[in-house]
Order: C-alpha cells, then structure tokens, then sequence
C-alpha cells in the first residue's frame, strides 16, 4: 500500500498517528516533483557559478584580444561543457523529461525549467575530447576576428574606417581594395572554420539528429519546416518591393560614382555585406550625431521611459581600442544584474542605432526580470524576442521627432524626413533579403560541407541580394561573416526579431498610445511603455516559449502583417 504516514498531537496528551493513503499516481507524481527540484537546485550550486566565470571569461577576452584571455575564455568554456555533459546527470534529467510529457511535474515553474535544462544538457552529450575539441576551434575562428583588420597598401584599417570608405569614398578602385581587404579575414579563418562545421555536424549525428542546423532549431524550439515557410512568405512579400527600391538605390549610386548602373558591384554598396541601406538620398541621417553625445542622448532616453540603464554604461567597454572585438554586443554576466555592452562608438546614425540596439538589449535582461525568478528562468524568453526589442528601440534613430525631443538638431526638416522614411523602409527589405541569405547558406553548408561554399554563398548573394558576382572571384567570402562562426544558426532570429519588433510596436501604439498610428509613435518620456515592456515581455522571462511569448505581448501569433504594414 502506498501511503503517507503523519503524526499528529492528540488533544487527550497522547500521540495521534494518522494514516493518509495516496493514490500511486499522486505518489509518483510526487517523487518526481521532488527529484525536479533536487536536480534543479543541483544545477545552480554546481554549474551556475561555472557559467558566471565563463561570462566573465568571454567578456575580458573580447576587450582585451590577449591570447592569454582567449585561453581562459576557452578553459571556462570547457568546464560549463563538463558539467553539462556528465552523462550520470543526463541519465537523471531524461525520466523527469518523460514524466512532464506524460503529464507529470504539474508545478509549471518546474516543468519549464526541466524542458530548458533537458534541451541545454542535450547539446552536450558527446565525447568530452570532441567537445574540447569544438570549443577550442571556435575560440581560434573568434580570436582571429577580434584581431583582424584590414590591411591596404600596407596600413591596417579598423572597421570604422572600412564602413567611412565605403558610405564615402567615390573612387571605384579605392572602395574595391578597401570591400576586398574587409573580407580578407574569410582566408584566414577559412581552414578553422570548415573543420568546425564538420566537429559540429559530427556531435550532432551522436544526437541523433542530421546536421547541427537541424540540432539547432531543435535546441531553440523551432521548427525547420515552418521556419522555411515563413522565409518563403517573406521572399515572396519582399522580392518586388525589393527589387524597386535597390534599382532606385543603384540609380543614384551609378550617379554618384559616374558609372552605369549595370556596372555595380559589391564594393559599391556602403557596407560589407549590404545589409543596410546605402545612404544616397537627399539628407545625411549622420549629421545631427556629429556632435552629438550618444551615450548620453541613450541614457536620457532610457531613463524617461521608466528603464535607466546608468548601470550598465558603469560596466561598458564602449570605444575602439587595438586587439578588443571591433562589433557590438551586450551580455547578461549573471543572472543578478551584471549587464554590460561593448561597443565601438563613432559619432554616426550608424552607431546611435547599435548603441539604441545593444542598450535595449540590456534592460530585456536581470536588470528588469524579477529576482524572485528561478536562475533558469531568469532571462530572455528567446533569442528572437531580445532581438526584437533591441530592433523595436533601434529603429527611432532615423526619427526626427525623437532626436528632437533628445536635444538633436536637424537643419532641413523636409529633407531629413524624407530621406529618413526611404532609408527605413528600405533598410527593412535589405535586411530581410541578407538574412534569406545567411538562413540558406547555412542551412545547405551544414547539410552538406563538403560543396563548393564559395559557389553557394554568390549563387544565393545573386538570388536573394541581386547583386553581382565579381567576375573570377573564389575567395572564401562567406567566412567575412563573423556570426557563421561565433553565432551559428542564429541570424534568422534578427529576422524574425524584426518581425516581432514590428508587431509588438504596433500593440504598444493600440494598447498604451489607445489606437495611434504606428507610424506617429514616440516612446520618449513616456515611463507607461516602460512598463508595458515589463509586464508584458521582460517580467515573464522563459516561462513561456517565444511563441507564448509573442501571444502575451502582442495578443497574436508572430504574422509578417504588421512588418509588411511597416515596410509599405
């Protein structure tokens, strides 16, 4: 008999021994509550301090570039992947996985958190020595792009002065040697980077599944086919839209640089990979930034919507310096609250939208998740929500209204908005055409490595970029995209981050501006979004999936409809 014995004090002075009998399923559902929380509070004694140092790791060895920092980031790495890969452990998590689908562990905290941990040990149960052998590759790919620069007639460039030649220079040659140079990097990490490819296809097929993309999508709750449906829609929507707006671009660049507009090539768009907008129309959305603080224009901003972010801009690492990582990123250090960004700040629209972009992705972070959280829980619902919020605040430095209320003056109001809504707007078709780009590049490397992947990347390049190919080029191009390597299957997140930018954007104008148009909404000292913001998407953290998620927010499934609403 399964049974719960309880003993009672007797009103009469003696001891009352009462025997409960339970159901053996309420018993059993018991034990496995109980063996959740034990591997739960487990998990964060042993392994959260680990993953604390390898923050700390990470973090020093991208501003510092030291070869000495890149081991320590690499050792640390490696004993988060020890952890997680204890086979012992993973023998515990598996029937604590199959007692939530089976309609166990009715505690939802716990049950989310299971599912999460169960997806986190997974990727790590491999041969120790091949996950070392991972890590070490990926570190040597990272740290060759976090000293690189490139080099023309002798003289190293940073990526600043790479992104000025480009956005400036008139001279064809001079922006071929500067576009070439910039892509340089793809030799050098080309060797790393296809044996990496093949370590990561190699731990996945002992997980069962077919390559490391499909093992990705799993890992991040997606679904491979519905993924490509949904770029599929996109293309569709986008292509035509697309395809006017890039010949009215390559109209005025032809002008620019004295040529035919069926001489294009690569190098003459404004930055590397044309993901952005080239800027060609009538107003520079630079100038209101060339004197412009942008910290503290951000800081400002932040703060008068109800989300200060002092405390990071304290930990930040925020200006060009040799040997530390020439791109931008934020990182939650903890979980408790350690929230930093590196940057490489220039006094550009360029860099005022990276630093609205990374700053937004500090306060979707442990600066506004509550503590009372479980660590598991306690972040980002997905890579594509923290995406999209960061997207969502981005976007408003090509708002002259904004700048306006932020102390920024614009000389020509006409123009500046003019040229401002075009850049927007195509700004949303260029990127989404790149990220059709990156999604089918590294789908089809992963699925078969051994293909000619220089072939591939210009192939899709011309189909989805429509851009030219430079006649006799074999140079590994693709490998110049530093994400392939140190954010593998990830960039279709931004996309479908943009998505949700837009669609949760739009619930804020009906739900906190009362039915405004979109289009008309300024968040600037308004603490209600702030607000918003926290309830609906910060506060919740992983205890919902990004598409619970989504629903929470915005009232509805992620949809293109309100992005096409945008882009129109």
């Amino acid at each position: 008999m399964n049974g719960l014995r309880i003993i009672l004090p007797a009103l009469t002075g003696f001891t009352l021994c009462v025997l409960v009998v339970l159901p053996a399923a309420t018993m059993a559902r018991q034990i496995d509550l109980d063996a959740a929380r034990g591997f739960i509070a487990d998990h964060e004694a042993n392994v959260r301090p680990l993953e604390v140092a390898a923050g700390l790791a990470w973090w020093n060895a991208n501003v510092s570039g030291k070869k000495e920092d890149f081991k320590r980031k690499e050792e640390a790495q490696n004993r988060v992947d020890e952890a997680l890969a204890d086979p012992r452990k993973f023998a515990m998590l598996k029937p604590l996985k199959t007692a939530h689908a089976n309609g166990g562990l009715r505690e939802p905290l716990i049950a989310r958190q299971i599912d999460l941990l169960y997806l986190q040990y997974l990727e790590k149960q491999v041969d120790p020595a091949l996950l070392k052998q991972i890590t070490a590759k990926a570190n040597a790919v990272e740290e060759s792009f976090n000293v690189f620069r490139a080099k023309v007639d002798g003289t190293e460039m940073p990526d600043s002065e790479v992104r000025k030649v480009l956005k400036e220079s008139k001279n064809s040659a001079r922006r071929r040697a500067v576009w070439e140079a910039s892509k340089a990097v793809g030799s050098v990490v080309e060797g790393d980077l296809k044996a990496l490819v093949k370590l990561r296809n190699a731990a996945a097929v002992k997980l069962g599944f077919k390559n490391f993309h499909a093992l990705q999508l799993f890992l991040n709750e997606q679904d491979g086919d519905a993924l490509l449906k949904l770029f599929d829609d996109l293309d569709a929507l986008t292509r035509e839209p697309f395809r006017a707006a890039k010949a009215e671009i390559d109209e005025k660049l032809a002008a620019a640089y004295g040529i035919n507009p069926a001489a294009l090539m690569p190098w003459h768009y404004h930055d590397p990979f044309f993901q952005e907008s080239p800027a060609v129309f009538a107003a520079s959305l630079d100038a209101p930034f060339k004197n412009a603080d942008i910290l503290d224009m951000c800081r400002r901003f932040y703060a008068s919507i109800g989300l200060p972010i002092d405390d990071v801009l304290a930990r930040s690492d925020l200006y060009e310096k040799k040997g530390k990582s020439p791109h931008a990123f934020c990182t939650d250090i903890d979980r408790e609250g350690d929230v930093r960004v590196l940057g490489n700040i220039v006094p550009n629209e360029y860099w005022a939208s990276t630093m609205l972009h990374e700053l937004g992705h500090s306060v979707y972070s442990s600066k506004n998740i509550p503590r009372t959280m479980p660590y598991v829980l306690r972040a980002e619902a997905h890579i594509l929500t923290t995406e999209g919020i960061a997207m969502m605040f981005q976007r408003f430095s090509k708002h002259r209204s904004f700048l306006e209320k932020m102390g920024l003056s614009v000389q020509d109001a006409k123009s500046f908005d003019e040229t401002a809504a075009k850049v927007e707007r195509n700004e949303l078709l260029i990127f989404s055409r790149w990220c059709q780009v990156m999604l089918r590049f590294e789908k089809a490397m992963y699925e078969n490595p051994e293909q000619d992947l220089n072939t591939l990347w210009w192939d899709l390049v011309e189909k989805y970029q429509m851009l030219k190919r430079p006649a006799g080029r074999s140079a590994p191009d693709y490998g110049s995209k530093v994400h392939i390597v140190s954010a593998p299957v990830y960039y279709h997140n931004y996309m479908m981050g943009q998505l949700f930018a837009s669609q949760l954007h739009h619930a804020i104008a009906r739900d906190v501006f009362k039915g405004a148009d979109p289009r008309t909404v300024l968040y600037n000292g308004r603490p209600e979004v702030g607000k918003f913001l926290v309830e609906k998407v910060f506060a919740p953290g992983r205890t919902r999936d990004w598409d619970g998620l989504t629903m929470l927010a915005t009232g509805e499934r992620l949809t293109p409809k309100a992005f096409a609403e945008d882009f129109k």
